[in-house]
Protein backbone atom coordinates (compact mmCIF):
# COMPACT_ATOMS: atom_id res chain seq x y z
CA UNK A 1 0.00 0.00 0.00
CA UNK A 2 2.10 2.67 -1.00
CA UNK A 3 1.68 6.49 -0.28
CA UNK A 4 3.38 9.36 -2.03
CA UNK A 5 2.90 12.69 0.24
CA UNK A 6 2.84 16.03 -1.43
CA UNK A 7 3.80 19.07 0.70
CA UNK A 8 0.59 20.90 2.32
CA UNK A 9 -0.16 22.93 5.27
CA UNK A 10 -2.19 21.12 7.45
CA UNK A 11 -5.66 22.64 8.13
CA UNK A 12 -5.45 25.05 11.20
CA UNK A 13 -8.42 24.73 12.70
CA UNK A 14 -10.10 20.85 13.81
CA UNK A 15 -13.68 20.54 13.22
CA UNK A 16 -16.43 20.94 15.31
CA UNK A 17 -16.64 18.06 17.89
CA UNK A 18 -19.69 16.09 17.75
CA UNK A 19 -21.36 15.42 21.44
CA UNK A 20 -21.52 11.93 22.57
CA UNK A 21 -24.73 10.38 23.14
CA UNK A 22 -23.15 8.56 25.91
CA UNK A 23 -24.96 10.67 28.60
CA UNK A 24 -28.72 10.38 26.78
CA UNK A 25 -28.28 6.56 26.08
CA UNK A 26 -27.04 6.21 29.85
CA UNK A 27 -30.43 8.38 31.06
CA UNK A 28 -32.24 6.39 29.06
CA UNK A 29 -31.06 2.79 30.44
CA UNK A 30 -31.31 4.31 34.00
CA UNK A 31 -35.20 5.55 33.03
CA UNK A 32 -36.02 1.77 32.13
CA UNK A 33 -34.81 0.84 35.14
CA UNK A 34 -37.13 3.03 37.04
CA UNK A 35 -39.61 2.27 35.17
CA UNK A 36 -39.20 -1.64 35.84
CA UNK A 37 -39.55 -0.57 39.35
CA UNK A 38 -42.68 1.49 38.56
CA UNK A 39 -44.48 -1.53 37.87
CA UNK A 40 -43.52 -3.49 40.31
CA UNK A 41 -44.87 -0.59 42.60
CA UNK A 42 -48.65 -0.03 40.81
CA UNK A 43 -49.03 -3.72 40.97
CA UNK A 44 -48.74 -3.84 44.84
CA UNK A 45 -51.22 -2.84 47.21
CA UNK A 46 -48.85 -4.16 50.10
CA UNK A 47 -46.52 -6.13 51.79
CA UNK A 48 -46.88 -8.08 54.61
CA UNK A 49 -44.35 -10.12 56.61
CA UNK A 50 -41.21 -11.91 56.72
CA UNK A 51 -42.85 -14.03 53.07
CA UNK A 52 -44.01 -11.28 51.52
CA UNK A 53 -41.04 -8.71 51.65
CA UNK A 54 -39.24 -11.52 50.77
CA UNK A 55 -41.47 -12.52 47.82
CA UNK A 56 -41.95 -8.69 47.03
CA UNK A 57 -37.84 -8.32 46.81
CA UNK A 58 -37.83 -11.39 44.52
CA UNK A 59 -40.11 -10.15 42.20
CA UNK A 60 -38.16 -6.70 42.07
CA UNK A 61 -34.98 -8.69 41.31
CA UNK A 62 -36.60 -10.40 38.79
CA UNK A 63 -37.80 -7.69 36.97
CA UNK A 64 -34.66 -5.55 36.89
CA UNK A 65 -32.95 -8.77 35.86
CA UNK A 66 -35.45 -9.77 33.28
CA UNK A 67 -35.15 -5.42 31.84
CA UNK A 68 -31.08 -5.98 32.24
CA UNK A 69 -30.77 -9.19 29.99
CA UNK A 70 -32.40 -6.77 27.58
CA UNK A 71 -29.71 -4.32 28.14
CA UNK A 72 -27.13 -6.58 27.77
CA UNK A 73 -27.82 -8.20 24.84
CA UNK A 74 -28.97 -4.74 23.04
CA UNK A 75 -25.29 -3.44 24.41
CA UNK A 76 -23.69 -7.04 22.21
CA UNK A 77 -25.86 -5.64 19.26
CA UNK A 78 -23.44 -3.35 17.89
CA UNK A 79 -25.59 -0.61 16.96
CA UNK A 80 -23.39 2.17 15.01
CA UNK A 81 -25.25 4.97 17.22
CA UNK A 82 -23.45 3.13 20.57
CA UNK A 83 -20.26 2.01 18.32
CA UNK A 84 -19.45 5.29 17.00
CA UNK A 85 -21.01 7.77 19.01
CA UNK A 86 -20.55 6.51 22.44
CA UNK A 87 -17.40 4.59 21.38
CA UNK A 88 -16.80 0.92 21.52
CA UNK A 89 -14.70 0.78 24.74
CA UNK A 90 -17.32 2.33 26.22
CA UNK A 91 -19.97 -0.01 25.35
CA UNK A 92 -17.94 -2.85 26.29
CA UNK A 93 -17.58 -1.32 29.48
CA UNK A 94 -21.39 -0.95 30.17
CA UNK A 95 -21.21 -4.31 28.79
CA UNK A 96 -19.46 -6.23 31.09
CA UNK A 97 -20.84 -3.56 34.08
CA UNK A 98 -24.08 -5.07 33.04
CA UNK A 99 -23.77 -8.35 32.95
CA UNK A 100 -22.10 -8.21 36.54
CA UNK A 101 -25.67 -6.53 37.65
CA UNK A 102 -27.81 -9.02 35.72
CA UNK A 103 -25.63 -12.12 37.07
CA UNK A 104 -26.48 -10.35 40.43
CA UNK A 105 -29.98 -9.96 40.37
CA UNK A 106 -30.08 -13.08 39.18
CA UNK A 107 -29.14 -14.80 41.92
CA UNK A 108 -30.57 -12.65 44.63
CA UNK A 109 -34.04 -13.45 42.52
CA UNK A 110 -33.53 -16.85 42.70
CA UNK A 111 -32.64 -16.64 46.19
CA UNK A 112 -35.21 -14.52 47.66
CA UNK A 113 -37.96 -15.77 45.57
CA UNK A 114 -37.37 -19.47 46.93
CA UNK A 115 -37.38 -18.15 50.09
CA UNK A 116 -40.24 -16.36 50.45
CA UNK A 117 -42.25 -19.30 48.87
CA UNK A 118 -40.59 -21.34 51.65
CA UNK A 119 -41.42 -19.08 54.53
CA UNK A 120 -44.68 -19.16 53.09
CA UNK A 121 -45.92 -22.74 52.48
CA UNK A 122 -43.43 -23.53 56.06
CA UNK A 123 -41.34 -25.57 53.54
CA UNK A 124 -37.65 -26.13 53.49
CA UNK A 125 -35.66 -23.94 50.97
CA UNK A 126 -34.72 -27.37 49.19
CA UNK A 127 -38.08 -28.81 48.71
CA UNK A 128 -39.29 -25.55 47.50
CA UNK A 129 -36.60 -25.05 44.98
CA UNK A 130 -37.56 -28.98 43.86
CA UNK A 131 -41.08 -27.93 43.77
CA UNK A 132 -40.88 -24.60 41.60
CA UNK A 133 -39.18 -25.96 39.07
CA UNK A 134 -40.62 -29.26 38.09
CA UNK A 135 -44.09 -28.02 38.95
CA UNK A 136 -44.35 -24.34 38.05
CA UNK A 137 -44.82 -23.80 34.04
CA UNK A 138 -41.63 -22.81 32.11
CA UNK A 139 -39.31 -22.94 34.67
CA UNK A 140 -37.38 -25.94 33.36
CA UNK A 141 -36.46 -23.47 30.70
CA UNK A 142 -35.79 -21.06 32.79
CA UNK A 143 -34.18 -23.28 35.08
CA UNK A 144 -32.03 -24.21 31.96
CA UNK A 145 -31.30 -20.64 30.92
CA UNK A 146 -30.34 -19.84 34.73
CA UNK A 147 -27.48 -22.52 34.69
CA UNK A 148 -25.73 -21.22 31.42
CA UNK A 149 -26.51 -17.33 32.24
CA UNK A 150 -24.31 -18.02 35.09
CA UNK A 151 -21.77 -20.28 33.03
CA UNK A 152 -21.35 -17.26 30.98
CA UNK A 153 -21.03 -14.96 33.75
CA UNK A 154 -18.07 -17.34 35.49
CA UNK A 155 -15.92 -17.40 31.83
CA UNK A 156 -16.08 -13.56 31.68
CA UNK A 157 -14.34 -13.01 35.00
CA UNK A 158 -11.12 -11.34 34.59
CA UNK A 159 -9.49 -14.23 36.30
CA UNK A 160 -10.99 -16.99 33.98
CA UNK A 161 -10.59 -15.13 30.71
CA UNK A 162 -6.98 -14.70 30.91
CA UNK A 163 -6.36 -18.71 31.10
CA UNK A 164 -8.67 -19.00 28.23
CA UNK A 165 -8.23 -18.29 24.39
CA UNK A 166 -10.42 -15.57 22.53
CA UNK A 167 -11.90 -17.85 21.05
CA UNK A 168 -13.25 -20.02 23.75
CA UNK A 169 -14.76 -16.94 25.83
CA UNK A 170 -16.04 -15.41 22.37
CA UNK A 171 -18.42 -18.53 21.44
CA UNK A 172 -19.27 -19.24 25.17
CA UNK A 173 -20.52 -15.46 25.04
CA UNK A 174 -22.87 -16.18 22.68
CA UNK A 175 -24.60 -18.44 24.69
CA UNK A 176 -25.92 -15.65 25.97
CA UNK A 177 -28.35 -15.52 23.79
CA UNK A 178 -29.68 -18.41 24.35
CA UNK A 179 -29.90 -18.13 28.17
CA UNK A 180 -32.20 -14.93 27.65
CA UNK A 181 -34.54 -16.82 25.62
CA UNK A 182 -35.11 -19.65 28.09
CA UNK A 183 -35.54 -17.93 30.77
CA UNK A 184 -37.75 -14.92 28.82
CA UNK A 185 -41.17 -17.05 28.69
CA UNK A 186 -41.49 -18.02 32.77
CA UNK A 187 -41.63 -14.19 33.05
CA UNK A 188 -44.68 -13.69 31.41
CA UNK A 189 -45.99 -16.75 32.87
CA UNK A 190 -45.40 -16.27 36.48
CA UNK A 191 -44.75 -12.71 36.70
CA UNK A 192 -47.60 -11.04 38.82
CA UNK A 193 -47.26 -7.93 37.18
CA UNK A 194 -47.92 -9.14 33.34
CA UNK A 195 -51.28 -11.17 34.56
CA UNK A 196 -54.02 -9.43 33.22
CA UNK A 197 -52.14 -6.65 32.56
CA UNK A 198 -51.99 -6.35 28.93
CA UNK A 199 -50.60 -3.30 28.65
CA UNK A 200 -47.09 -4.29 30.47
CA UNK A 201 -47.02 -7.27 28.71
CA UNK A 202 -47.35 -6.01 25.33
CA UNK A 203 -44.58 -3.21 26.12
CA UNK A 204 -42.03 -6.72 27.83
CA UNK A 205 -42.86 -8.16 24.52
CA UNK A 206 -42.19 -5.08 22.91
CA UNK A 207 -38.73 -4.58 24.23
CA UNK A 208 -37.58 -8.19 23.97
CA UNK A 209 -38.75 -8.11 20.05
CA UNK A 210 -37.30 -4.43 19.42
CA UNK A 211 -34.06 -5.75 21.22
CA UNK A 212 -34.13 -9.00 18.93
CA UNK A 213 -34.62 -6.96 16.34
CA UNK A 214 -31.44 -5.03 16.61
CA UNK A 215 -29.43 -8.09 16.59
CA UNK A 216 -30.97 -9.51 13.83
CA UNK A 217 -30.17 -6.44 11.74
CA UNK A 218 -27.15 -5.05 12.73
CA UNK A 219 -24.91 -8.52 13.59
CA UNK A 220 -26.54 -10.54 10.89
CA UNK A 221 -28.06 -8.80 8.17
CA UNK A 222 -25.85 -5.85 7.97
CA UNK A 223 -22.53 -7.82 8.06
CA UNK A 224 -23.68 -9.90 4.97
CA UNK A 225 -24.71 -7.31 2.95
CA UNK A 226 -21.25 -5.32 3.52
CA UNK A 227 -19.36 -8.61 2.25
CA UNK A 228 -21.87 -9.69 -0.37
CA UNK A 229 -21.46 -5.69 -1.68
CA UNK A 230 -17.62 -5.29 -1.15
CA UNK A 231 -16.02 -8.80 -1.38
CA UNK A 232 -12.95 -7.87 0.21
CA UNK A 233 -9.96 -10.46 -0.19
CA UNK A 234 -6.32 -9.99 0.73
CA UNK A 235 -3.75 -7.87 -1.41
CA UNK A 236 -0.69 -8.18 0.36
CA UNK A 237 1.14 -9.01 3.44
CA UNK A 238 4.39 -6.99 4.35
CA UNK A 239 6.79 -7.35 7.40
CA UNK A 240 7.05 -4.09 9.51
CA UNK A 241 8.83 -5.34 12.78
CA UNK A 242 9.83 -7.97 14.52
CA UNK A 243 6.31 -10.23 14.93
CA UNK A 244 4.33 -7.50 13.24
CA UNK A 245 2.92 -7.18 9.84
CA UNK A 246 0.73 -5.31 7.63
CA UNK A 247 -2.40 -7.03 5.43
CA UNK A 248 -3.74 -4.84 2.64
CA UNK A 249 -7.73 -5.64 1.95
CA UNK A 250 -8.72 -5.03 -1.20
CA UNK A 251 -12.36 -4.53 -2.29
CA UNK A 252 -15.49 -2.93 -4.52
CA UNK A 253 -16.53 0.72 -3.22
CA UNK A 254 -14.65 0.47 -0.15
CA UNK A 255 -15.37 4.31 -0.23
CA UNK A 256 -19.17 3.59 0.83
CA UNK A 257 -18.34 2.08 4.14
CA UNK A 258 -17.77 5.55 5.33
CA UNK A 259 -14.71 4.24 7.31
CA UNK A 260 -12.71 6.92 9.39
CA UNK A 261 -8.87 7.16 10.44
CA UNK A 262 -8.56 5.67 14.02
CA UNK A 263 -11.33 3.25 13.24
CA UNK A 264 -11.28 -0.37 13.39
CA UNK A 265 -13.44 -3.11 12.06
CA UNK A 266 -13.57 -6.80 12.79
CA UNK A 267 -11.66 -9.17 10.45
CA UNK A 268 -12.17 -12.77 9.89
CA UNK A 269 -9.78 -14.42 7.01
CA UNK A 270 -11.42 -17.11 5.01
CA UNK A 271 -7.71 -19.13 5.43
CA UNK A 272 -7.68 -22.71 6.96
CA UNK A 273 -7.69 -22.09 10.70
CA UNK A 274 -8.60 -18.44 10.95
CA UNK A 275 -12.44 -18.91 9.50
CA UNK A 276 -14.01 -19.05 12.88
CA UNK A 277 -12.31 -15.97 14.85
CA UNK A 278 -13.49 -12.60 14.08
CA UNK A 279 -10.85 -10.49 15.75
CA UNK A 280 -10.76 -6.56 15.86
CA UNK A 281 -7.57 -5.03 14.29
CA UNK A 282 -7.76 -0.81 14.01
CA UNK A 283 -6.83 0.77 10.25
CA UNK A 284 -3.10 1.36 10.14
CA UNK A 285 -3.68 3.88 7.18
CA UNK A 286 -6.38 6.21 6.11
CA UNK A 287 -8.45 4.47 3.90
CA UNK A 288 -7.68 4.79 -0.12
CA UNK A 289 -9.30 4.29 -3.10
CA UNK A 290 -9.67 0.49 -2.75
CA UNK A 291 -7.94 -0.40 -0.37
CA UNK A 292 -7.73 -1.11 3.54
CA UNK A 293 -4.59 -2.21 5.66
CA UNK A 294 -4.58 -3.21 8.95
CA UNK A 295 -1.31 -4.19 11.17
CA UNK A 296 -1.35 -6.80 13.68
CA UNK A 297 1.33 -7.81 16.16
CA UNK A 298 1.54 -11.42 16.74
CA UNK A 299 0.03 -12.03 20.00
CA UNK A 300 -2.02 -15.01 19.83
CA UNK A 301 -3.19 -18.01 17.73
CA UNK A 302 -5.16 -15.66 15.15
CA UNK A 303 -2.78 -12.81 15.12
CA UNK A 304 0.41 -15.49 14.80
CA UNK A 305 -1.07 -16.72 11.93
CA UNK A 306 -1.49 -13.36 9.81
CA UNK A 307 1.71 -13.48 8.43
CA UNK A 308 0.61 -16.87 6.38
CA UNK A 309 -2.06 -15.00 4.11
CA UNK A 310 -1.61 -15.45 1.27
CA UNK A 311 -3.13 -13.25 -1.71
CA UNK A 312 -6.74 -13.45 -2.97
CA UNK A 313 -7.42 -14.98 0.61
CA UNK A 314 -10.97 -13.61 1.24
CA UNK A 315 -11.82 -11.59 4.07
CA UNK A 316 -15.11 -11.48 6.09
CA UNK A 317 -15.63 -7.84 8.25
CA UNK A 318 -17.80 -6.40 10.28
CA UNK A 319 -17.69 -2.76 10.83
CA UNK A 320 -16.60 0.28 10.92
CA UNK A 321 -16.02 0.60 14.35
CA UNK A 322 -15.01 3.27 16.83
CA UNK A 323 -15.02 6.31 17.92
CA UNK A 324 -11.09 7.60 18.11
CA UNK A 325 -11.77 10.02 15.56
CA UNK A 326 -10.98 13.30 14.53
CA UNK A 327 -14.58 14.09 15.53
CA UNK A 328 -13.48 13.99 19.17
CA UNK A 329 -10.83 16.65 18.56
CA UNK A 330 -11.58 20.37 20.42
CA UNK A 331 -7.91 21.94 19.44
CA UNK A 332 -6.15 22.98 17.13
CA UNK A 333 -3.28 21.40 18.89
CA UNK A 334 -3.02 17.09 19.35
CA UNK A 335 -0.64 14.82 20.81
CA UNK A 336 -0.71 11.06 19.93
CA UNK A 337 1.00 8.57 22.56
CA UNK A 338 1.28 5.48 21.85
CA UNK A 339 2.78 2.17 22.81
CA UNK A 340 3.50 -1.40 20.84
CA UNK A 341 1.15 -1.81 18.18
CA UNK A 342 -1.51 0.91 19.54
CA UNK A 343 0.71 2.48 16.68
CA UNK A 344 -2.05 1.62 14.12
CA UNK A 345 -4.87 3.93 15.08
CA UNK A 346 -2.57 6.81 16.16
CA UNK A 347 -0.98 6.29 12.32
CA UNK A 348 -3.85 7.00 10.55
CA UNK A 349 -4.83 9.57 12.81
CA UNK A 350 -1.02 11.24 12.99
CA UNK A 351 -1.60 12.01 8.86
CA UNK A 352 -5.38 13.10 8.42
CA UNK A 353 -5.72 15.38 12.00
CA UNK A 354 -6.00 18.68 11.34
CA UNK A 355 -3.79 21.80 13.33
CA UNK A 356 -0.95 21.34 14.83
CA UNK A 357 0.12 17.11 15.72
CA UNK A 358 2.92 15.53 17.82
CA UNK A 359 3.26 11.83 18.17
CA UNK A 360 4.93 10.16 21.30
CA UNK A 361 5.58 6.67 20.07
CA UNK A 362 6.57 4.32 23.00
CA UNK A 363 8.90 1.02 22.27
CA UNK A 364 11.58 -1.30 23.70
CA UNK A 365 13.96 -0.56 20.85
CA UNK A 366 14.16 1.36 18.09
CA UNK A 367 13.96 -2.17 15.95
CA UNK A 368 10.88 -2.70 17.86
CA UNK A 369 9.71 0.67 15.76
CA UNK A 370 6.35 -0.65 13.81
CA UNK A 371 6.00 1.59 10.79
CA UNK A 372 8.52 4.17 11.69
CA UNK A 373 9.35 4.98 8.19
CA UNK A 374 5.71 5.76 7.69
CA UNK A 375 5.45 8.29 10.68
CA UNK A 376 9.04 10.18 9.64
CA UNK A 377 7.62 10.77 6.22
CA UNK A 378 4.39 11.60 7.61
CA UNK A 379 6.00 14.15 9.97
CA UNK A 380 8.06 15.87 7.21
CA UNK A 381 5.15 16.36 4.70
CA UNK A 382 3.04 17.75 7.51
CA UNK A 383 5.65 19.63 9.50
CA UNK A 384 4.85 17.53 12.63
CA UNK A 385 7.05 16.03 15.58
CA UNK A 386 7.65 12.46 16.29
CA UNK A 387 8.86 11.74 19.69
CA UNK A 388 10.37 8.17 20.99
CA UNK A 389 10.61 6.62 24.28
CA UNK A 390 12.86 3.83 23.98
CA UNK A 391 14.47 1.67 26.92
CA UNK A 392 17.80 2.57 27.56
CA UNK A 393 21.06 0.31 27.23
CA UNK A 394 20.35 -1.34 29.93
CA UNK A 395 17.09 -1.89 29.46
CA UNK A 396 15.14 0.58 31.58
CA UNK A 397 12.26 1.73 30.66
CA UNK A 398 11.51 6.32 30.40
CA UNK A 399 9.46 7.52 32.97
CA UNK A 400 6.42 8.94 31.36
CA UNK A 401 5.74 11.31 33.89
CA UNK A 402 3.38 14.67 34.11
CA UNK A 403 6.95 16.47 34.05
CA UNK A 404 8.48 14.44 31.61
CA UNK A 405 5.11 14.85 29.62
CA UNK A 406 5.39 18.88 30.31
CA UNK A 407 8.80 18.97 29.12
CA UNK A 408 8.34 17.00 25.58
CA UNK A 409 5.04 18.97 24.89
CA UNK A 410 5.27 22.57 25.62
CA UNK A 411 1.69 23.62 26.73
CA UNK A 412 0.52 20.62 27.29
CA UNK A 413 -2.25 20.91 29.09
CA UNK A 414 -4.34 22.94 25.81
CA UNK A 415 -3.63 19.54 23.47
CA UNK A 416 -6.29 16.59 22.86
CA UNK A 417 -4.28 13.75 23.83
CA UNK A 418 -5.35 10.31 21.83
CA UNK A 419 -4.11 7.56 23.49
CA UNK A 420 -3.72 4.23 22.57
CA UNK A 421 -1.28 1.01 23.88
CA UNK A 422 -1.81 -1.35 26.33
CA UNK A 423 -3.81 -1.38 29.29
CA UNK A 424 -1.74 -0.90 32.03
CA UNK A 425 0.12 1.43 29.81
CA UNK A 426 -2.56 3.55 28.61
CA UNK A 427 -3.81 3.68 32.98
CA UNK A 428 -0.15 5.10 33.66
CA UNK A 429 0.11 7.62 31.28
CA UNK A 430 -3.56 8.59 31.82
CA UNK A 431 -3.05 9.27 35.41
CA UNK A 432 0.18 11.64 34.08
CA UNK A 433 -1.75 13.29 31.91
CA UNK A 434 -4.71 14.39 34.65
CA UNK A 435 -1.48 15.45 36.87
CA UNK A 436 0.03 17.41 34.32
CA UNK A 437 -3.28 19.53 34.10
CA UNK A 438 -4.87 18.20 30.77
CA UNK A 439 -8.90 17.96 31.04
CA UNK A 440 -10.50 14.68 30.63
CA UNK A 441 -12.66 15.85 28.24
CA UNK A 442 -9.48 16.01 26.08
CA UNK A 443 -7.65 12.77 26.70
CA UNK A 444 -9.00 10.02 24.01
CA UNK A 445 -8.19 6.77 24.68
CA UNK A 446 -10.22 3.31 23.75
CA UNK A 447 -9.36 0.58 25.25
CA UNK A 448 -10.87 -3.66 25.04
CA UNK A 449 -10.16 -4.47 28.18
CA UNK A 450 -13.20 -6.11 30.06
Amino acid sequence: MTTVYERRAAPPVPPVPRRSPAGAVSALLWAGAVAVLALWWSDTASVVGAAGWLTGAGRITGLLCGYACAVLVALMARVPLLERGVGSDRVARWHARAGRYTVCLLVAHVVLVLAGYAAQDHDSLLHEAVTVVLDYPDMLMATAGTVVLLGVGVTSARAVRRRTSHEFWYYTHLLTYAAVFLAFWHQLALGEQFNGRPAATAAWYTLYGGVSALVLWFRVLVPVRLNLRHRMRVESVHREAPGVYSVVVGGRHLDELGARPGQFFRWRFLAEGMGRTSTPYSLSAPPRPGLLRITVKALGDHSAAVPLLRPGTRVWAEGPYGALTAERQTSVRSLLIAAGVGITPLRALFETLPGEVTLLYRARTAEDLALGAELEAVARWRDARVLYALNDAEGRRPALTAAALRDAVPGLSGHDVYLCGPHAFAQDVYAALRAAGVPDRRIHHESFEL
